[in-house]
């Protein structure tokens, strides 16, 4: 196979696009690779390259749809987690502070504001799900200490009636 030489091609003109004579300084392959090529398609490919087409753009967004679709989902889930994960925290705390108040005391206390008012507490908390401090309280007439006076309040939950997503079991009886 003979490859002339490119100083050749310039010299004498062969090989343009459009068979023409005149002078293009690069042969018909590097003129497609480069997109440099003298005749009208390659002006029309080079307005073509300059942007993106209507397809390309709807595919982007589609995309980008779908994703964030993904990530709000995800978000969602990630909000409730961290409200039950608070919930529980409330409810550890208050079950110890009625604790603690049931064996210094003696006595059971009456309501959560006992609580505070003895500095169990430093607030009623809010429940993450309902929003409110209206926790539902739980007195039983047992003595949880053979000291204990009086009874009072023993055990606290949310009043919430929704079911958590993630253990199946209704927020009121944690």
């Amino acid at each position: 196979m003979f490859i002339p030489n490119p100083r050749q091609l310039r010299l004498t003109g062969r090989n343009t696009p459009t068979g023409n004579s005149r002078m293009n300084p690069f042969p018909l392959a590097a003129c497609r690779l480069l997109n440099r090529c003298g005749d009208k398609s390659s002006r029309r490919g080079r307005f073509r390259a300059a942007g993106f087409t209507l397809l390309e753009i709807l595919i982007v967004i589609t995309i980008i749809m779908i994703l964030a679709g993904i990530a709000i989902g995800r978000y969602e889930k990630s909000v409730l987690r961290s409200k039950e994960a608070v919930l529980k925290q409330d409810l550890f705390v208050m079950r110890n502070a009625i604790q603690q108040y049931t064996l210094d005391k003696e006595a059971g206390p009456s309501s959560l504001d006992d609580l505070v008012q003895s500095k169990y507490l430093s607030g009623i908390p809010t429940d993450p799900f309902t929003r409110n401090k209206d926790w539902h309280t739980e007195s039983e007439q047992i003595l949880l200490d053979p000291l204990q006076t009086s009874p009072g309040i023993t055990d606290v939950h949310s009043s919430s009636d929704q079911v958590s997503p993630f253990e199946n079991t209704p927020y009121n009886t944690w």
